[in-house]
């Protein structure tokens, strides 16, 4: 039996519950006032106010003291900035401490982030190095078990239990996501089966043969086994599937339509990065109106490109500080993620704060002649119109020294067509929407069904011919355009 919360006597606080070890609240019957909405920690998911504000702000002064006394990167920060931490007196004054990046991690490359010996470290993690070099990330025996608890939360959010069978389609190794969502899940007490990324008739086997409730992947795969399941006659709106927690990539309501009407569930969107820990910082309940944020783990903030705070439910970028990180905890950590926060409480009756979910990274926006657009908006457009596909390839260069932003977008199996007349036709349609909806100009091509390679990891939406050079596969297809020989200073298209 467990007496003493992790929320105990540092806080201020004694949790007068008692629970068994790793059983959720609602096994033991204690439901908010609405017994279908199952919440994993009551206590944790319904602080708000000054009960929540002075857990924040202990476990706050705690972490700065760690970093401190352990002499972490951070410390130096602080006190370039002229600061220690007996000038944090309250939860306002994080505004005046230093901002972290992933610049720190690569600057420490690989344990310089640590606060702790590296003998208390068990697990080591590492980003994917999506936007640059993989940061490397330690867990204490600690962090490992607070981790599986987050994910334990978000999952029961969405409507997991221990009757649910988990497929777990993330691949495993370094990526968090794989073992946050595995740990997690068996926390819960659901069945885990890690089938990994990849491997697409093992995939579909699983579920047709053992059977599972719940998948994890990213967005863009679950759209795959959905267009997969179609092909193969297999009826996945009618399989044993009933809900899915997806995340490690943007993805737009339409994607999850989508997904909900091709694999028959309820699609729901999670947050998390290797910095901060990993998946579980986030997650939709069943209402899908927003992330629920585990404010007692997190300081979220949102601020803008000159790190100035924004207004409740106004755009800009996530900053989080970790509370309960030991191995290595940081600071108003800048994720580079774009999204709005609300502090309404949600008829699900948890009073965290949510997120919008994630539109991009400050790093993704485009300028086309002056116009800033995000991959997010594009996506959005495109599928707007009947017989576009959620495959698609944004390709930016720069032409007799302006802009130029083509939209490779598959088309479904009806509507391709070889005259080009029909197919022209089709793209001029796309490209007035594109212009009327976003302001930018953008020349379209159509694909054929099943150009882009699928994947389980993260989809590559973007190739910015104007920072990086063209995938072999793209130089080839530049090469092979009539007159493409970088004239009148193209780089590639033409």
């Amino acid at each position: 039996m467990l007496l003493e919360s992790q929320y105990g006597e540092s806080a201020g606080y004694t949790i007068a519950l008692i629970i068994e070890q790793g059983a959720p609240f609602y096994d033991l019957g204690v439901f908010r006032e609405r017994a279908d909405v199952l919440m994993w920690d009551v206590y944790a998911e319904t602080l708000s106010g000054g009960e929540l504000e002075k857990i924040q702000f202990a476990r706050l002064k705690s972490t700065l003291k760690r970093i401190w006394e352990s002499g972490a990167p951070y410390r130096e920060k602080m006190e370039e900035a002229g600061l220690s931490p007996g000038d944090v007196k309250s939860l306002e004054d994080l505004e005046k401490l230093p901002f972290s990046s992933k610049d720190d991690f690569r600057k420490n490359y690989p344990l310089g982030m640590l606060a702790v010996s590296r003998k208390d470290v068990v697990r080591i993690h590492a980003s994917s190095g999506t936007t640059g070099t993989r940061t490397v990330v330690g867990y204490t025996e600690n962090d490992i078990e607070n981790w599986a608890q987050l994910v334990a939360r978000i999952a029961t959010a969405a409507g997991v239990t221990r009757e649910d069978i988990a497929q777990i389609s993330f691949t495993y190794g370094l990526f968090t996501g794989g073992f946050g969502l595995h740990y997690g899940l068996e926390k819960l007490g659901a069945m885990v089966i890690p089938v990994s990324g990849g491997q697409t008739e093992l995939q579909m086997s699983v579920i047709m043969e053992l059977k599972p409730s719940v998948l994890i992947s990213t967005p863009t795969y679950a759209l795959y086994l959905s267009e997969l399941g179609k092909e193969m006659g297999i009826d996945l709106p009618g399989s044993s599937l009933r809900v899915g927690l997806f995340g490690a990539e943007p993805w737009s309501e339409e994607i999850r339509a989508r997904i909900e009407s091709g694999l028959g569930i309820l699609a729901t969107d999670n947050y998390g990065l290797s910095e901060v820990t990993g998946p579980g910082v986030a997650g939709e309940c069943h209402l899908q109106n927003g992330l629920h944020i585990a404010e007692d783990h997190f300081i979220a903030e949102i601020v803008d490109e000159k790190g100035k705070p924004v207004g409740e439910g106004k755009q800009g970028e996530l900053v989080l500080t970790t509370l309960t990180r030991e191995a290595m905890p940081v600071i108003r950590f800048r994720t580079g993620d774009l999204t709005s926060i609300t502090r309404a409480e949600c008829e699900c009756g948890r009073k965290n704060a949510r997120m919008s979910r994630v539109v991009g990274r400050a790093d993704d926006m485009l300028i086309i002649k002056g116009v800033n657009v995000y991959p997010s908006q594009i996506e959005r457009a495109l599928l707007e119109v009947a017989g576009v596909e959620p495959h698609y390839l944004i390709v930016v260069d720069r032409r007799r020294g302006l802009d130029v932003l083509e939209v490779w977008v598959e088309v479904s199996e009806g509507l391709f067509s070889d005259d080009a007349m029909v197919m022209r036709a089709f793209e001029e349609k796309i490209e007035a929407h594109i212009k009327s909806t976003l302001n930018v100009r953008a020349s379209v091509r159509l694909k054929e069904p099943r150009t882009f390679d699928r994947t389980s990891g993260k989809a590559k939406r973007v190739i910015d011919l104007r920072r990086e050079e063209p995938p072999d596969w793209l130089r080839e297809e530049l090469r092979m355009r009539k007159g493409a020989k970088g004239e009148h200073g193209s780089a590639h298209l033409v």
